[in-house]
């Protein structure tokens, strides 16, 4: 679909100065979408627009079946970019003045329960396998270091990328949401899958490429190749759902938490810069505690 004019200007703003991943341009692209297609239904561009427009325009969108959390992000892209014309004086009002999507209930994580997560990363990988010691790897990096996929597959050997392991250290260095770096430690079976896979790397290594994690063409591993890898794994390892790289990273934080107790270090780890963003998680583990307590004690269901 069309975008609308300046469009391409303000994502590629997004791109180089915001530093947004791939997906969240794909997220801003399609509001953008929205915004034209919208617009253009009312006769008049993004640029004409105003509230009592806007307005109309975010009520056919959830006629249409688009839900309160989809419309609450995409009406933030909307302000962005108009926030962003007014900044470059090619806008002189805001059509969004006041309006306020639908509220929705924040939904919960989808985690893991502790034995499902321990079945799915020690799943046996054969000695000269590389894939299935990069997919061990993959899930150890994910779940055992809670690292966002965008951050597991942009790691490299060397530091000069957007992140990089030192295995001296112990440490995955990662350049997280907003360009913001932190350090994330790795466990003995982090370790040891990185190990392993680096030993079989060199079967795929085209030369010069600094990716740690590659497909079977010797490049970097892309985003679908690794959830398909991941969807793989967890039907073999006979898990009863479908399982999606963010959900380790819930998993990987949700049983943190239940352990440590520790809701600052969550923070840290994971790399949230606002401490609600980890707070969903103590929801979380109340919600396995209430079940336990539904279904264990004598007086619950009294």
């Amino acid at each position: 679909m069309p975008l609308p004019e300046h469009a391409g200007a303000y994502l590629q703003h997004l791109q180089v100065e915001r530093r947004l991943a791939a997906r969240s341009l794909q997220l801003y692209t399609a509001a953008l979408e929205r915004l034209q297609a919208a617009c253009a239904a009312q006769g008049l561009t993004p640029l004409a627009l105003r509230p009592t427009g806007a307005r109309q325009a975010v009520a056919e969108l959830h006629a249409g079946g688009l839900g309160p959390r989809s419309l609450a992000l995409t009406l933030s892209a909307w302000r962005g970019f108009f926030k962003w014309l007014a900044h470059q004086r090619l806008m002189e009002h805001d059509p969004l003045l006041g309006l306020r999507p639908p509220k929705a209930a924040r939904p919960l994580p989808k985690a893991l329960a502790v034995d499902d997560a321990v079945a799915l990363a020690e799943q046996p990988a054969s000695g000269d396998d590389p894939a299935a010691l990069r997919d061990r790897c993959l899930i150890e990096l994910l779940y055992g270091a809670g690292l966002r996929i965008s951050e597991a597959l942009g790691l490299d050997l060397r530091p000069g990328g957007a992140g990089w392991i030192d295995r001296e250290a112990g440490e995955a260095h990662v350049l997280g949401k907003g360009g913001k770096a932190r350090s994330v430690p790795l466990g003995q079976a982090a370790l040891a899958a990185l190990t392993a896979w680096l030993a079989a790397r060199a079967q795929w290594a085209q030369p010069e490429e600094p990716a740690l994690l590659l497909g079977e063409r010797g490049r970097r591993l892309s985003a679908s190749q690794a959830r398909a890898r991941l969807a793989q794994a967890a039907q073999q390892a006979g898990l009863p759902t479908h399982v999606h790289p963010h959900m380790l990273r819930h998993s990987y934080a949700s049983h943190l938490l239940q352990s440590s107790g520790d809701l600052r270090a969550v923070q840290e780890l994971l790399g949230h810069a606002n401490i609600r963003t980890t707070q969903v998680y103590t929801r979380l583990d109340w919600q396995h505690l209430a079940q336990v307590y539904d279904a264990a004690h004598p007086r619950a269901k009294k």
